[in-house]
């Protein structure tokens, strides 16, 4: 018997595809494998809109919630996690959809993209003493000196990402990462996919994320933030800086709700941006992703 390929959705935050993803794989009954980069930690499911318990209990996911948040996360581990969950789920006859808004983990799963092993202690201890004297900002420069592409990917004011980038880059251990590469990835694994992108028009985002970031703080977002500490590896996500910044007395209520659904229109364009130079990632509607569906995995 052939297995049917796996089918990758990606979109930028609030654009609906955590309800478009649940709605397929019930109807072909398939099992969702997370591709973000913050819902993989646990106890922070307001500001990283995690599935809920609820739509858990709908389908079945994986790599969701299950780091502390704490604790250090990469691409290429992600790339082997995802690799071994989606062969458990095929083995078991179930149909495939990774499902996220993490650009870089869906490159690296795919194959797309030389993951390196690089660890230098010394070398990251260096690097921790110039977070600590220089701004994020300056470390980018930094970064996008020595590889400009790589620096086009990541936020300026992402620190831990720049960080890893520079060590990287520093390092200059190519050959073995193209090595890592090789050996955990769909492609390599031979396994077939399709990737789409959902599309959605820029007013209707924009209301979606001002809905999405007045729901986060309803449900409590502040107190989670305060809760998570600024000292977690996770605390950098859009919402908690913020979070914190009015528990700080930094931001009045107003200006933290204006705040939020600025940075947040910003991660989305961010996220559109890299999805458009995405090898192979087509956009598509959710009527047309629901064709693709269709196509790739043949009638419910």
């Amino acid at each position: 018997m052939i297995t049917p390929p796996v089918l990758v959705l990606a979109g930028s935050t609030a654009s609906g595809k955590t309800e478009l993803a649940l709605d397929l794989a019930e109807r072909y009954g398939a099992e969702i494998v997370g591709a973000d980069s913050r819902q993989i930690y646990r106890g922070m499911p307001i500001g990283t809109a995690a599935p809920t318990e609820r739509q858990r209990a709908r389908v079945p996911h994986h790599l969701i919630e299950f780091l502390a948040p704490q604790e250090r996360y990469s691409a290429a581990r992600y790339a082997l996690d995802a690799l071994r969950a989606i062969g458990e789920i095929r083995a078991r006859g179930r149909r495939v959809l990774v499902v996220g808004g993490t650009g870089f983990y869906i490159r690296a799963l795919c194959g797309d993209v030389a993951l390196s092993p690089a660890y230098d202690p010394e070398l990251r201890a260096r690097l921790a003493r110039e977070a600590q004297i220089h701004p994020s900002e300056a470390l980018h420069d930094w970064l996008a000196a020595l590889a400009p592409e790589r620096a086009r990917a990541i936020g300026a004011r992402d620190p831990y990402r720049i960080l890893r980038a520079l060590e990287i880059a520093l390092c200059g251990d190519g050959a073995l990462a193209s090595d890592r590469s090789e050996r955990n990835s769909l492609r390599a694994a031979e396994i077939p996919f399709v990737k789409l992108a959902l599309a959605v028009e820029d007013a209707v985002l924009d209301e979606r994320i001002a809905a999405r970031v007045d729901a986060m703080l309803d449900c409590g977002l502040v107190a989670e933030a305060e809760r998570v500490g600024p000292s977690a590896l996770a605390a950098d996500a859009v919402g908690y800086p913020q979070a914190l910044a009015y528990l700080a007395g930094q931001l009045t209520g107003a200006e933290l709700r204006a705040v939020l659904v600025r940075a947040t229109r910003r991660y989305a364009r961010r996220q559109r941006t890299w999805f458009r130079g995405e090898p192979g990632m087509r956009f598509a509607a959710r009527d047309g992703v629901a064709r693709e569906a269709r196509e790739l995995w043949g009638s419910p």
